[in-house]
Parts: structure tokens; sequence; C-alpha cells
């Protein structure tokens, strides 16, 4: 498998772990069937596809998972989250139930199918849901690493499962849930990842450092809960925070970020995230990005308008500066 097999990863994964736990079940949505099939003949009896029925299929998980197995549900994001809020609300959170949500095509992934296989808040949503987590791995390390850290934990854990890697390789022992990877070390802003956009990210280094900025990099491969301490130490040295993800406004890593640095002096704050309205355009993922935003030089755009250069006694914004080259 090479590091870009996101596809291949969470089929294997569970095959991995179903053959040595015989409590774990897997649940479909009328997905994923040809690279469930060696689980499924592995694993006799603890394969289910319920077809389009995504809240049905949540409360039989619970039920499950109320008799000691270890549910796993995997459908579309949309389908899974929003459509199946309250079953994950009253049957699983209500009773303290654990088990695993496994969405697909997070964000607008399936570009080409329109707004209702888009999902802008799942992550909001699951964030406001009491004792559970939440993790968004971009990366086979991080998805294989994460599952098995969190399936049996007896906590409700939702996995925004992307198949667009960042393509950074990371090693077991830096994949640690509720932690934060510093990915690179830099001085002068601190960009703030998580999912596939930690590429961006890293596209934008070189950019900043041709016009003589440093870039710190964080990735959150584990959302909920939020390692705080990571940005906090981060921030303190840098003074400016730029985060990038492809969410909703509310309710993702900007708000986590913003509730960690709340308070500490002379804090400057941006970030890109989805806009406040349905994408109504059938284009390709990279389009989407292209138009969104998403793109390291509208990142290095954004880090332009928030920090500012210069000694202590004579600090302007970089934007005014170029404003008034002349």
């Amino acid at each position: 498998m090479t590091p870009q097999d996101m596809r291949q990863i969470f089929p294997d994964t569970m095959l991995e772990i179903g053959v040595k736990d015989e409590n774990l079940v897997v649940l479909v949505g009328d997905i994923g069937h040809f690279g469930l099939q060696p689980f499924a003949q592995s694993c006799p009896g603890r394969y289910y596809n319920v077809g389009i029925l995504e809240p049905t299929m949540v409360s039989m998980a619970a039920g499950m998972s109320s008799v000691g197995l270890h549910p796993v549900v995997h459908t579309i994001a949309p389908f899974l989250i929003e459509r199946s809020f309250e079953q994950i609300k009253l049957d699983f959170c209500y009773q303290n139930l654990g088990g695993n949500l496994v969405s697909a095509g997070s964000a607008f992934e399936y570009s080409t199918l329109g707004g209702s296989h888009h999902t802008y808040g799942d992550i909001a949503l699951i964030n406001s849901l009491p004792g559970t987590e939440i993790i968004y791995p971009a990366s086979p390390v991080e998805l294989n690493a994460l599952f098995k850290q969190t399936y049996s934990n007896d906590r409700l854990t939702y996995m925004r499962m992307t198949r667009k890697p960042h393509g950074v390789v990371f090693s077991d022992d830096q994949v640690i849930l509720g932690k934060g990877i510093l990915v690179r070390e830099g001085s002068d802003v601190t960009l703030v990842a998580t999912g596939p956009q930690l590429r961006t990210a890293m596209d934008s280094v070189s950019i900043l450092e041709s016009i003589g900025l440093s870039a710190e990099i964080l990735y959150y491969p584990t959302l909920k809960p939020f390692d705080e301490e990571l940005v906090v130490s981060s921030a303190s040295k840098t003074k400016a925070i730029v985060c990038i993800e492809e969410h909703a406004k509310y309710g993702g890593l900007s708000d986590y970020v913003l509730h960690a640095v709340f308070g500490i002096e002379g804090i400057k704050f941006d970030a890109i995230n989805l806009p406040d309205k349905f994408l109504r355009s059938y284009g390709t993922y990279q389009e989407h990005c292209e138009n969104l935003g998403f793109t390291a030089e509208n990142l290095v755009n954004k880090v332009k308008l928030t920090i500012t250069v210069g000694s202590d006694s004579e600090r302007v914004p970089i934007n005014y500066l170029q404003q008034n080259k002349a």
C-alpha cells in the first residue's frame, strides 16, 4: 500500500482488527462492498449491508453496542451524520454507548453530485454531543492508528474519512488521539491545518519564504479532544495564526483554535473555511478547492493580511507596505 492509498486502508484495517476481535461488526449503507468483501468472508455474521436506511443503521449499531459489540457504521457523510443525527444523539449519546461512525466523502469530495452529497457542518454537529470524539485522518497511517486507538474505548467516535490524502508521511508514534502534530517549525506565523488541507499549508511554505516569512505548521488529525497546548505554545511565539479547513466557519478547527488562544496578548487570527452557502457548481474536487480559496496562493494572501512586519516600534501590516510601496 502506498502512502496515498486512502481508499483501501479502511477495509484493510477492518480486516486486520476483525480477525483478532470477534466483537467488531461493520454496517454499511450500500457502499464499500467490494473493498469489504475480505472482511465479510473472514468474519462471517459480522458484516451487514443495511441499504439506504441510515437512521435505522445507526439504531441497529446502538443496539449492538448495548450488548458489548464494537459497531462500525459506514456511509456517505451527509447521510450518516445529518440524516441520522437524532438517532446518533438519542440512541448512542443519551444512552452513553460507544461506537464508530466512519463517513466517506467529507465536505465537497463528492463534488460532481451536488449539495445533497456535500456536508459542511458535520464536525460541528458531532461536536455538540457530549462524550464524543472526532478524528479526521488524511493519510493511511493516521486512519489505521487512530481507529485502533478508539474503536473499543466505549465512546462514540466520528471518523471523517477523506480520500484526498495530504501526502505527508507520519510514523505510528506521531499519531496519538488528542494530540496535534508539529510538522514544521517557524517563527513568523502559525498555519493550522486539518484533513487534506495540510498539503496546501505545506505548499505555501516556499512562497512565504520567498517574501521573508517563516511558517510554523501544526496539523490536527484529532479535533475532539483538542490539543490546546500545542497551538497555545506556537501562537505565543508567532502571535499570528491562519487556519485552513474544509468545514463551515463555526464548530470546527477554527473555533477550537480561537478558544485555545483567547487571551494571548497581541494575537492575530484569520482562517480559510467553507463559505456560508451551498456549493451549486458540479466541478471536480480540485476545481472546488480553487474556487473556494483552498490554494497556497490564497493562504499566503491571508498570511499577508494577518501578520505584521518590522520592529516592535514600527509594526505595520504587510498589505499596507505593498499598497504604499511606491
